[in-house]
């Protein structure tokens, strides 16, 4: 996924996968970081059981894009 489709997305969430493009990381270390020290990443998270949820417009505004 590209920032320009994040941004017109009207998803609340997002995953792991879609965020790790554009911030260039793999999104196995994105979901263990969002379940071991989640204040690393700098945007919020929500795990649920082996699930980890990314608040879409929270992300956007930590890297800077207007939502």
């Amino acid at each position: 996924m590209t920032i320009d489709e994040l941004r017109q997305s009207e998803a609340l969430m997002v995953t792991a996968e879609d965020i790790a493009p554009i911030i260039g990381s793999n999104p196995q270390a994105i979901r263990i970081t969002a379940r071991t020290h989640p204040d690393w990443l700098g945007f919020p998270t929500i795990c649920v059981k082996n699930r980890v949820k990314i608040p879409r417009e929270p992300f956007l505004r930590h890297i800077g894009v207007p939502v």
